[in-house]
């Protein structure tokens, strides 16, 4: 129970936090002032986090279903992230968290975002975690699945090499990840200490680069 009312207490900011970047991001630009010519010896530019489905990786990944079927990595690309999502049969538990909030379209109208996806074995582990009863509680809180959602979702893109170079990344729900072993294997680290590892990285959508982890991320204690 105490864990359940930690994670409410962040719910209903997190989720208007993120529901108002989608509407800021939805927003047409102002026009930019003038700027100056670059000089000939300008920097080459960021990396932005854009992954090709030939850079996934990950001991899951042969499990996604194949050429073009929904949710193969092929489809994957061509939709924003939590269309994309829903259609990945190892995100079924993730896809029922996203609907319950009503964030799906505030997560697809995201420019450039990182999204660690608990896969359904990841939720089957949390339940035994929580207890039953426990666990239906959590699934039956708005609040507290929008706060767990936004735990698990970063407003940078970035591929596994720029997540490995970062070391840490703030969450859009305010909390600080921790980001370990290489670009081959990385871990992630959330607030409550728990480590998750990538099962499938790399993955693209439309407007994220996305690693389907092997635990849900929790608050700290």
């Amino acid at each position: 129970m105490r864990k359940i009312q930690r994670i409410t207490v962040l719910g209903a900011a997190v989720a208007a936090a993120l529901a108002l970047a989608a509407c800021a991001d939805a927003s047409p630009a102002p026009a930019p002032a003038p700027t100056p010519a670059a000089p000939a010896t300008t920097a080459p530019p960021a990396a932005t986090g854009e992954t090709t489905t030939a850079q996934v990786f990950g001991p899951a990944c042969g499990l996604l279903p194949q050429g073009e079927a929904p949710g193969s990595l092929t489809a994957m690309a061509e939709r924003p992230v939590a269309t994309a999502a829903a259609d990945n049969p190892q995100l079924s538990a993730l896809t029922t968290v996203v609907r319950a909030t009503g964030l799906g379209s505030a997560l697809d109208q995201q420019k450039a975002v990182t999204v660690f996806a608990p896969a359904d074995t990841a939720f089957v582990a949390l339940r035994a975690e929580l207890g039953e009863a426990e666990y239906a509680e959590l699934l039956a809180d708005t609040d507290a699945l929008s706060a767990l959602l936004t735990l698990h979702v970063v407003g940078t893109r970035y591929d596994a090499s720029g997540l490995v170079a970062e070391q840490t990344v703030m969450s859009m729900g305010g909390a600080e990840l921790t980001v370990g072993g290489t670009a081959q294997a990385p871990t992630i680290t959330g607030p409550a200490g728990t480590a998750a590892a990538v099962l499938c990285g790399n993955i693209p959508t439309a407007n994220a680069t996305v690693f389907v982890i092997d635990k849900v991320l929790l608050p700290k204690e």
